[in-house]
């Protein structure tokens, strides 16, 4: 409920938006989302709305939360109770169009916006990129071609080499880091900053998500035989024998499973939110989590696989409980294989929101690369560029 008091020409003080609501002066003034502390914990977070009827639709977090109107003005709200650590893509959801947030300065891509509660660890490196459809994202110059034979049909990989260029990183679902959120900007301030060493990106997209990054081996036979190859004939400088493969959902399942299956040409995984609860035929179910633990996956670890040579961050967001098991498990295996591993929990959901900062400081780990923690109000600490020094796993 929203902090209604007698004093309706101050409805919302509490959240420090003074005035009455739906006027000109109040929506000149307003901004949001803002939080506020909750009783016994979290945070209360407050949305507004200037339009028609509308609800607020959460990136796998939550079900939607339909927006009441303020009496008769054109100021619609809701009041969110928010967890402690929590950063979440949402929509303002409108009949069936979706829109971002104008109140809001942070965009992901030109229809969405990302709310962090203020306990929330920053995301260093990653631009601001403001809501509505003129925030157009630059992207790499470098354009391969990809008509691939085993995978089928045609695809554009972009390439861009941060920092002049380097260890090849494989960005699946590349498409989401090229249009919703700024990994090209977000790599090159790293690099530049000491906080990464010089890389080149691969923006893989991807066409079937569900097929080609299943645990079949199409997907990375086309990666060595034919991609990379083309990777190489480009012209941009990569060194493709330091490939790091970086992989969210499905992608970090599919991650995992070439490092299994195809370990000479994957020794590096960055992988956030692996989709371990995958078996064959898990997708037809109602529930697809509900198979054994750790999925199939699990059950290749338990194979007892030679994983020494592999170099592994795993990440998963602390509120997607029901993945956590999966996760868990297979963190544990793939540690007890022999493989080098760091795990590591984000402040999200299942939401690629969180899975930002993740995946600079997974990839700049699994090159070598110490990594560092931000804290909430803290500014990224520059080092020197060549600082490689390594934690222990």
């Amino acid at each position: 409920m929203p902090p209604v008091t007698a004093d309706t020409e101050n409805a919302f003080a509490e959240f420090g938006l003074p005035g009455r609501p739906g006027t000109d002066a109040f929506w000149a003034a307003a901004r949001a989302p803002v939080s506020v502390p909750a009783e016994g914990g979290g945070w209360a977070t407050l949305f507004l709305w200037r339009g028609p009827a509308a609800s607020i639709g959460f990136e796998s977090w939550s079900e939607p939360v339909p927006l009441r109107r303020w009496r008769d003005t054109d100021c619609w709200y809701a009041e969110v109770r928010m967890p402690a650590r929590l950063r979440v893509t949402y929509q303002l959801l409108v009949g069936d169009a979706a829109y971002a947030d104008p109140l809001n300065p942070v965009g992901a891509g030109g229809d969405r916006s990302i709310a962090a509660t203020p306990d929330a660890p920053p995301q260093p490196h990653w631009p601001v990129v403001g809501p509505g459809t003129d925030a157009v994202l630059p992207l790499p110059r470098t354009r391969i071609r990809w008509a691939g034979e085993r995978l089928g049909g045609r695809r554009t990989v972009r390439v861009h080499p941060a920092g002049g260029g380097g260890p090849v990183v494989l960005l699946l679902d590349g498409d989401d880091w090229l249009y919703l959120h700024p990994a090209m900007t977000a790599f090159d301030s790293a690099v530049a900053a000491g906080d990464m060493p010089p890389v080149t990106l691969v923006f893989l997209p991807a066409k079937d998500r569900a097929a080609e990054f299943a645990c079949r081996p199409a997907l990375w036979e086309a990666v060595r035989d034919e991609l990379l190859p083309l990777v190489a004939e480009s012209g941009v400088p990569a060194d493709l024998g330091r490939l790091v493969v970086a992989g969210q959902s499905l992608g970090g399942l599919s991650a995992l499973y070439a490092a299994l299956e195809f370990p000479d040409l994957v020794s590096r995984v960055a992988c956030q939110s692996g989709s371990f609860w995958w078996t064959p035929g898990a997708m037809d179910l109602a529930d697809p989590m509900s198979g054994p633990v750790g999925g199939g996956i699990a059950a290749r670890l338990l194979e007892r696989p030679e994983l020494s040579r592999l170099r592994i961050a795993f990440d998963v967001g602390e509120h997607e409980t029901r993945m956590l098991p999966h996760c868990e498990r297979t963190e544990l295996l793939t540690q007890q294989a022999g493989a080098t591993v760091r795990v590591s929990r984000s402040a999200a959901g299942h939401d690629r929101a969180g899975w930002r900062h993740a995946l600079l400081r997974d990839v700049a780990w699994a090159l070598g690369r110490r990594v560092t923690e931000p804290r909430p109000g803290s500014s990224p600490r520059r080092r020197p560029a060549g600082s490689d020094a390594c934690p222990p796993p």
